[in-house]
């Protein structure tokens, strides 16, 4: 990552690094995310339109292809770059599963919006970074930042349908100032972004799908007080960019994956 790469993280609040990962990889991994594992463990949240988003989340990132991902040199040394000085933690991982035309929208929201409800005090100590597993575009619902809006505050959260957005009334404030940016990727490409940052995503209304992994990260100090687990303030044991293919297309079998019902955002209001 080039310092003009980081001074734009710092100024816009994301980054989108290309081919990050190769299409071998790639290959892998979406293969890994259509297992039954992953789709059987997956819940919907319905957005205000009645459209239902599918997403499958687990928080420690083990020894299975996706856990070899989120825990791969490049991964970490970007985050650790991004962050600055610390442990580098996984908080969690999600595969997000946006199938032809009934893909739902996710609202104009926070990661923090989010995440202080978990009772995280540092939001400058987190990120989010989504690999592309297919291509995302505007047909298919790739996401929507407000650029630099993650320079101005942690704004309500409140229900629209099953999920939380932003409060309506400062996003169309933010729009008056902050420029609107599809962040459109292809198999391979990461977008990093800062847990302040206001974004969304359309309904995939297209022919064709679009899956992504989202792995966030958070750094040791940030420790949370209503969050029980762990693996957020555990360091991460890196291994090698080259152990995802070397170890082939493992499954993720034995994760901690979160229950609808445990979901912290959908019963703090």
């Amino acid at each position: 990552m080039t310092e003009d790469e980081i001074d734009s993280y710092k100024k816009d609040g994301y980054i989108i690094i290309r081919q990050l990962f190769t299409k071998e990889e790639i290959k892998l991994l979406y293969e890994a995310a259509s297992d039954d594992t992953v789709t059987k463990n997956s819940f919907d949240l319905t957005d205000q339109d009645g459209k239902n988003t599918k997403l499958t989340l687990w928080f420690t990132a083990g020894d299975d292809s996706f856990g070899l991902m989120s825990r791969c040199k490049r991964m970490v040394k970007s985050v650790q770059v991004l962050l600055g000085p610390g442990k580098v933690c996984h908080f969690h991982s999600k595969v997000m599963q946006k199938q032809p035309k009934v893909g739902g929208a996710w609202e104009w929201h926070q990661d923090y919006g989010y995440w202080y409800k978990n009772g995280f005090l540092y939001p400058e100590a987190m990120i989010s970074v989504m690999l592309a597993l297919t291509e995302a575009n505007k047909e298919n619902g790739c996401i929507q930042v407000l650029k630099g809006s993650h320079k101005m505050q942690r704004f309500e959260h409140r229900f629209i349908g099953e999920q939380q957005g932003a409060d309506p009334d400062f996003v169309r404030e933010v729009e008056k100032y902050s420029e609107l940016v599809y962040c459109e990727l292809k198999p391979g490409d990461v977008l990093f972004f800062h847990p302040n940052l206001l974004h969304r995503s359309e309904a995939n209304l297209s022919e064709n799908a679009r899956w992504s992994v989202i792995s966030a990260y958070n750094l040791s100090y940030n420790i949370p007080f209503r969050e029980k687990n762990l693996s957020c303030i555990t360091p991460v044991q890196v291994v090698s960019d080259e152990a995802i293919l070397e170890s082939g297309k493992k499954e993720v079998t034995k994760a901690d994956f979160l229950k609808k019902e445990e979901e912290i955002t959908l019963k703090v209001k």
